[in-house]
C-alpha cells in the first residue's frame, strides 16, 4: 500500500506525480472518500501531469467525462454519486469503458460495486484536517 500526504494545494502535483509513477499497468483506480475530500481535485492533478489539455470537472450529471492526452490516450472520469441503480450503469455502458484498456477513475464508486472490475485499485482520500489529505492507494 502506497500513502501519500497532501499538506496543501501546492503538494497536489508532487503527489500526483508519485501516483502516476506507481501506476504501473493497473488502469482501473476507484477513488472513496466523503464528500469534499478531493477526490476530483485530485483525480485533476493526475489528469494535468498526464498531459490533459481539457477543461477537467466532476462529470456529476454526465456520469463520465472523456479526456484526451497530449500523446493521444483516453481517460474516463467516472462520477457515479448519481447512479441509484445497477443497470444505470449497465445501459450507460460502463463496462464498455472498463474493458478498454484505459485508464479509469471512478468516484463513488461503492454505488457499482456490484459491476466494479475486481482488478479495480482502491484508492482512499481522507481529509486528516483543513489542509491536509491523506491518500491510499491499495494494491
Amino acid at each position: 500500500m502506497l500513502r501519500i500526504e497532501i499538506k496543501s494545494l501546492d503538494d497536489i502535483r508532487h503527489a500526483a506525480r508519485t501516483f502516476i509513477d506507481n501506476i504501473g499497468n493497473d488502469c482501473i483506480f476507484a477513488f472513496y472518500g466523503q464528500m469534499g475530500a478531493g477526490k476530483t481535485t485530485f483525480i485533476k492533478a493526475v489528469c494535468e501531469e498526464l498531459g490533459v489539455q481539457d477543461v477537467i470537472n466532476s462529470p456529476t450529471f454526465a456520469i463520465v467525462n472523456e479526456y484526451l492526452t497530449n500523446t493521444g490516450n483516453t481517460i474516463y472520469h467516472f462520477d457515479c454519486y448519481r447512479i441509484n441503480k445497477i443497470v444505470e450503469a449497465l445501459d450507460m455502458g460502463c463496462q464498455d469503458y472498463f474493458d478498454s484498456g484505459n485508464l479509469c477513475f471512478i468516484e463513488w464508486p461503492e454505488n457499482i460495486s456490484e459491476i466494479l472490475p475486481e482488478e479495480a485499485v482502491a484508492v482512499h482520500i481522507e481529509v486528516a484536517d483543513d489542509n491536509t489529505r491523506c491518500v491510499e492507494i491499495g494494491k
